[in-house]
């Protein structure tokens, strides 16, 4: 781990993006910001510690956006959100890596906890 931790935020909504991303700055994180599964790719790599991802993009799923990020860095913490999260879909993230799916909407303090245990 980098010695400021570093987390990708995936979401196309920007006012969710911006509010995490002050949150998780003003927490001594570096974010990086994403709205989407190309742009999340192009941002993707070495460095990243943690990643907080949309399940619903508008060029992909975060379900293949979680199966890339472990594929390419298998040590990545990866906190899946959705409001449209199935049983099914939760279980899926879960085989696949993730350390959580959360609900939205989500407390902004919540969620930099979740980040902050996770890079603990």
């Amino acid at each position: 781990m980098s010695a400021i931790p570093t987390v990708l935020i995936v979401e196309d909504e920007l006012l969710i993006r911006w509010a995490l991303g002050e949150r998780l700055v003003a927490a001594g994180y570096r974010v990086v910001e994403a709205e989407d599964g190309r742009s999340a790719r192009e941002a993707y790599g070495a460095g990243i510690d943690a990643v907080v991802l949309d399940l619903r993009l508008p060029d992909t799923s975060g379900i293949e956006l979680l199966r890339h990020f472990k594929r390419a860095i298998p040590t990545v913490h990866v906190l899946l959100m959705s409001a449209y999260a199935t049983p099914e879909v939760e279980l899926e993230a879960m085989r696949l890596g993730a350390a959580a799916v959360v609900g939205k909407p989500f407390e902004v303090d919540e969620m930099v906890a979740r980040v902050t245990a996770l890079l603990a």
